[in-house]
Parts: structure tokens; C-alpha cells; sequence
């Protein structure tokens, strides 16, 4: 029988995460605790799910324009505008996505022409290479390290830039590294982008998530409104990830070229989740703060834990990840996440999962309550005393 499907799935990533799934399912979820998943453990606010209710009953349950409800785009504009001081046209620079991945994938397949490269940080969002290759991209590395909290430097980037070089793809705050850039670095990273003339996707899906630092949006520097589309959306700072609703910022051309593509893949967003996240943007700034200020107070007990256990971490400044180094225990990262479920029932993400500079470390969400934190670092400590080197 020939092949029945087509060779660019061959380049899609299996994940790796699913033999450590089920190996937690078959020792049951008593006393499992899983600091796996870069979900929220909040609930969406109340008052954005009324608003979505008090959409249905009065019947805002159709299609939608294929680029999002007009007051959802306008809110958005004003949303970037306010916060970072960028003015996008609301009609012609911004659509709205199901969900930033979605965002992601159109801008990928909008711009990328065969062979094209997209080169990024390693460690990455283990779905980037993926996205990259099934829209006949590919996909191009830049190792960072931990000495320097796994920050992109400009001199790392320009060394791996080619002829064939198109985009620089940047995510920060990072995941799975908690990594946030400051506004000089990101300067760096724009000279290169100018330098070269490449365009810039920035997935800045967690940017309300930092600690410490304000968070840049790469747009807002100068020149590089004109070559950044900005990726972002509702699951992480609203607490909205089963709404599945983000969107993108960009330049006009890039932007309806990715409607267009919206237009015959998707036909538009959800009409529900739209009216919700309109409630969003207008009124849930005081939840976005509860959430940051709770996974603050988490985020330095977990660091200050690890640390003390001999698991180093650097400090991360965004998102909800820790990213330590388990190389005391002389495990790989796929060793040591499998030993720790097995003997400690903690379920982590091994940092080989995003990108070769990720071995000898691994992922841990702190988007889980105070208690599991605890309970995790002394099952951790356990650990680590049997096994280190």
C-alpha cells in the first residue's frame, strides 16, 4: 500500500511527553502531584464568563466577521496602545485567532515561502519547530545557556543567520525557561533584525506574567513596528485557555494575508469567546493582578527551594516555569523525569523536549497551589539525595 500521508507530518514532533503520561496513569492519580501542564490553575473571573452568557441570550451565537468582532479589534488596539504605547489600525493590523497557536501557524504559512529558515533560541516552545516545518520552513537554532539565563544574545543570532534567513522567531517570557528580556537586549535583537532586514515574530502570549521587570513588547521599538507581528491572546493572562481566542498585531500587508488564509481555514473565531474577552480587556486588569501577585509568592518559594536542594536554577522573570538543572544527579532529563514519577510520583517535563540546549534540565509549572510546591520540593529533596553524584 503507497504512504497515505503526506511526508511534512513526518517532520511534526510526537511530543515525547506521552510514555511519562502513561506511566502516570498506571500508577494512579493518589497522591500524584503533576507540575507538567503551563495551564492556570484559576478560574476564568466570573464577571467574563456573565459576559459570555449574556452574549448567548442575546443571540451572538453566528459566524463573525472572519478578523474578529470590530469591538474586539478596537479593544484590542487600545489595549496595545495604552499598555506599550503602539497604535495599530484596528480594521488593518489586527485579527483576531483561535487562540495565539493559531495566530502563530497563519503567520508562519502568510510569510514563509519553501526553504525559507526561521531561526530562534534554544530552548524553545516545543511546538515552534513543528509550526516552522508544515508551513515549509525551516527550522534553525541558537543554543543559549543557563550561565546566562538562557538569554538571546545578538552575537549568538547573527552567527546562525544564512542567506536563506527570513524570520527571527522570539518568545519571551520564555517557556520552558521563564526567561524575560529587558529592553536593551531586545534593542540587540531588533539592530539584527534591521541589520538584516528580517521580519520578527514575538509570541508574547505571557507577557502580563513577570516579576521584577517590565515586559517590552518587540514592536514597541523603534523600526520594528513595520517588521514584528505580535503574537498574544487570553489563556494565560485571563485565565482563558479552553476559550481558545488570541490574536495578532502587524503590519497590514502580512495581516491580511493571514485573513485571508483565516478566511479559508477557519472562517472565524468564536462568537462567544469574542464577547468574553471584550469583557476581558475592559475589566479583568485587577484579576491579572491577584493571579501575578499569587504566582509570584510561588514562584520564590519554588526557586529558593530548588536552589537549597542543589537543583540550580537561575532566577526566572516571567510566565509560570522553572527551569533547573538536574545535572547533580547525573540522570538525563528524560531519566530523571521518569525515576522521580516512578519513585516520587512528581510528574515534570524533561527539558530535552525543547530543544537540545533543554538536556540536563527540566520544566516545572508553578501554576499549582502553594501546597503542591511544598510537598514537591521535600519529595524532590528525597530524591536527589539518593541520587547525587
Amino acid at each position: 500500500m503507497k504512504k497515505r500521508t503526506a511526508d511534512r507530518v513526518d517532520l511534526v514532533s510526537e511530543g515525547g511527553f506521552a510514555r511519562f503520561l502513561s506511566i502516570a496513569h498506571s500508577l494512579g492519580n493518589q497522591g500524584l502531584i503533576s507540575l507538567s501542564v503551563g495551564e492556570p490553575d484559576f478560574k476564568t473571573p466570573w464577571h467574563i464568563c456573565e459576559a459570555a452568557l449574556e452574549a448567548m441570550r442575546k443571540g451572538h451565537t453566528g459566524y463573525t466577521p472572519t478578523n474578529g468582532y470590530p469591538e474586539l479589534r478596537q479593544a484590542v488596539a487600545q489595549y496595545l496602545k495604552d499598555r506599550y504605547g503602539i497604535s495599530y489600525d484596528p480594521e488593518k493590523e489586527i485579527v483576531i485567532t483561535v487562540g495565539s497557536s493559531q495566530a502563530m501557524d497563519l503567520a508562519f504559512r502568510a510569510i514563509i515561502n519553501p526553504g525559507d529558515e526561521v531561526i530562534m533560541p534554544d530552548p524553545y516552545y516545543l511546538c515552534y519547530p513543528s509550526c516552522i516545518s508544515l508551513a515549509h520552513g525551516v527550522p534553525v537554532t541558537v543554543p543559549t545557556t543557563a550561565e546566562d539565563s538562557f538569554k538571546l544574545r545578538a552575537g549568538q543570532l547573527e552567527a546562525g543567520i544564512t542567506p536563506k534567513t527570513k524570520v527571527i522567531l522570539i518568545g519571551f517570557p520564555s517557556n520552558p525557561t521563564g526567561t524575560e528580556m529587558s529592553r536593551d537586549d531586545l534593542a540587540e535583537i531588533a539592530s539584527v533584525a534591521e541589520k538584516h532586514d528580517l521580519l520578527v515574530i514575538s509570541d508574547e502570549i505571557y507577557n502580563r506574567l513577570t516579576y521584577g521587570i517590565e515586559h517590552t513588547c518587540f514592536s514597541s521599538l523603534p523600526g520594528m513596528k513595520e517588521r514584528t507581528i505580535v503574537l498574544d491572546g487570553f489563556s494565560k493572562s485571563y485565565a482563558m485557555t479552553g476559550w481558545r481566542l488570541g490574536f495578532a498585531a502587524g503590519p497590514a500587508d502580512i495581516i491580511a494575508a493571514m485573513v485571508k488564509i483565516h478566511q479559508h481555514t477557519m472562517l472565524s473565531p468564536s462568537s462567544v469567546a469574542q464577547m468574553a474577552a471584550i469583557d476581558a480587556l475592559r475589566h479583568g486588569e485587577p484579576d491579572i493582578e491577584k493571579m501575578v501577585a499569587e504566582y509570584d509568592a510561588r514562584r520564590k518559594v519554588l526557586i529558593a527551594g530548588l536552589n537549597r536542594i542543589g537543583l540550580t536554577c537561575h532566577e526566572p522573570q516571567g510566565a509560570f516555569y522553572a527551569f533547573p538543572s538536574i545535572k547533580i544527579t547525573g540522570l538525563t532529563s528524560e531519566e530523571f523525569v521518569e525515576k522521580v514519577l516512578l519513585e516520587e510520583k512528581i510528574l515534570v517535563l524533561p527539558g530535552s523536549l525543547f530543544g537540545k540546549q533543554g538536556e540536563g534540565f527540566v520544566r516545572i509549572c508553578y501554576a499549582y497551589s502553594l501546597d503542591s510546591i511544598k510537598e514537591a520540593l521535600a519529595r524532590l529533596e528525597r530524591f536527589v539525595q539518593r541520587h547525587c553524584k
